[in-house]
């Protein structure tokens, strides 16, 4: 098979909507071996060990993430150490082009209209 490019891997997946979240923090996500999506989990993982990735903040969680169209990309396990046929987690949202892309802080749920007018910031 012809390795196809990150974004039409991407175009490819069935995102299905993380209910969980919906009312906090609305993302979506793949499962890699559930949904056949190995092939865009190791091109994903690919760009973050080429260091892609942008250091962000889920609240106080240090998070690492990829930016690629309208969307952040990131993973609840750390890319080097995954194993083989092992179902992970691939999540995505839609950017909000502002800072909260990076931070995201107390009383920021998502929705615009809860977004602090003078956000925090700690390094």
């Amino acid at each position: 098979m012809t390795a196809l490019k990150l974004t039409d891997l991407i175009s490819r997946a069935p995102w299905r909507e993380a209910v969980t979240y919906r009312e906090t923090w609305p993302h979506e996500y793949v499962l890699s071996e559930k949904d056949g999506q190995q092939e865009l989990l190791e091109a994903v993982c690919e760009r973050f060990r080429a260091g892609e990735g942008v250091t962000g903040r889920f609240f106080r969680m240090k998070n690492t993430y990829l930016f690629i169209g309208d969307h952040k990309y990131w993973l609840m396990t750390h890319w080097d150490d995954m194993k083989p046929g092992v179902n992970y987690v691939l999540n995505r949202a839609s950017l909000y082009r502002d800072r909260r892309d990076f931070v995201i802080q107390p009383g920021d749920t998502g929705r615009a209209e809860d977004y602090p007018l003078r956000p925090e910031f700690r390094g």
